[in-house]
């Protein structure tokens, strides 16, 4: 997984982990990671912080789709 693309963020590492398995329930294979954003607020604990959700490219669309909210 070199190259990957953000499809969403998380709220916080106990969301990512559930989006993750979201995707892989639909065959997408994903990772997460701290995002930038309030770097060093919690002292590199990123329980609390917000997470990239990561795809490789080509599986990006149907993430983005396995993951948008459902009316």
């Amino acid at each position: 997984m070199d190259d990957l693309v953000s499809v969403g963020v998380a709220n916080s590492e106990g969301e990512a982990i559930s989006l993750c398995a979201l995707l892989e329930s639909a065959g997408i294979k994903s990772t997460y990671r701290l995002t930038n954003v309030g770097a060093g607020a919690y002292d590199g604990w990123s329980a609390g912080a917000a997470q990239q959700i990561l795809v490789r490219p080509e599986d990006a669309e149907l993430a983005r789709e396995v993951l948008s909210p459902q009316e």
